[in-house]
């Protein structure tokens, strides 16, 4: 299995300080969690780490230090509330023949018929997969399907080796008519207490 290697510095300093000090480097901490060992504290490339992770937020590494390699999964990132610049990430560590849990987006591709809206019930779906095969989405189609259409747990096309961890029968998406916003009624503007109607004023001046 090919996967993204990433340089990694064991942390020898713990604390907000020792935090603040290797991101001003361009290191994120991280913990590696797992396999009944102790958790490991390393520090990982910040540019190259964003990279991995940005458009998969289930990506395995290859974690290379002075004298070891290990295999981890991206379990949970911490982001800066506004520059979304990555402050902490916590990784599991994995063997290439294992499987593990994890949740993946619905991708829903195509359009229904005319008229009709598709309503999505699960946006998430967990499932349980080899960590050489994690898909990136479970996609599904929904190129004309009609009002009334449903889409469950069991119409979801997944890879080899992988099982969605929800019942077979639980609705992931419906079709639906589109519901057409009611008219508001024009606005009319009253006369004031005293004041004649527009059209009043105009027959008083005729006259």
């Amino acid at each position: 299995m090919s996967t993204e290697i990433l340089s990694a510095t064991v942390r020898t300093e713990f604390g907000k300080g020792a935090a603040r000090r290797a991101r001003r480097a361009g290191l994120v901490p991280v913990v590696v969690y797992g396999h009944e060992g102790e958790p490991v504290h390393l520090d990982l490339p910040a540019h190259e780490l964003f990279l991995i992770v940005r458009s998969n937020k289930n990506a395995v590494v290859t974690l290379k230090t002075a004298d070891a390699e290990q295999l981890a999964l991206v379990k949970d990132i911490q982001r800066h509330p506004v520059s979304r610049a990555i402050l902490h990430v916590d990784l599991l560590a994995i063997k290439a023949g294992e499987k593990v849990q994890v949740t993946v987006p619905l991708v829903v591709v195509g359009e229904p018929t005319p008229g009709t809206v598709h309503n999505v019930e699960e946006f998430e779906i967990p499932v349980k997969a080899p960590v050489t095969a994690i898909p990136e989405g479970i996609e599904v189609d929904i190129t004309g399907l009609e009002i009334g259409a449903v889409i469950r747990v069991s119409d979801l096309p997944v890879p080899e080796g992988v099982e969605i961890e929800l019942d077979p029968e639980q609705d992931i998406l419906s079709i639906q008519e589109v519901q057409e916003e009611p008219e508001e009624p024009a606005e009319t503007t009253e006369p004031a207490e005293g004041e004649a109607p527009a059209g009043d004023e105009a027959a008083t001046e005729a006259e």
